[in-house]
């Protein structure tokens, strides 16, 4: 049985910092492609960023600068720091992983910023 776990979303103030983390199981981890999205209500889930198995990494454009996904395979663990939070930021964020031709989603993490 796969699972995505899913920590580390709260509350911040505007320009505070958090760090997402995602605890797989069930899946090869280290040769999993793994992401993270983001949703708000009423609007399509949205990607944030992805990490491939070999460590390429690729940003939505609002993010750049500000995210940094990173993983540790011996952990079976993805990370999303995120820095500068602005309240456009505010959403549920979901942890994915790709497996060959399987999708997984976790059950999502709450972040709010305050402005």
């Amino acid at each position: 049985q796969v699972q995505l776990v899913e920590s580390g979303g709260g509350l911040v103030q505007a320009g505070g910092s958090l760090r997402l983390s995602c605890v797989a199981s069930g899946i090869p981890f280290g040769i999993s492609a793994m992401g993270w999205y983001r949703q708000t209500p009423g609007k399509q889930r949205e990607l944030v960023a992805t990490i491939t198995r070999d460590g390429s990494t690729n940003y939505e454009d609002s993010v750049k600068g500000r995210f940094t996904i990173s993983r540790d395979n011996a952990k079976n663990t993805v990370y999303l720091q995120m820095n500068s939070l602005r309240p456009e930021d505010i959403a549920a964020y979901y942890c994915y992983a790709r497996w060959s031709t399987l999708g997984y989603w976790g059950q999502g993490t709450q972040v709010t910023v305050s402005s």
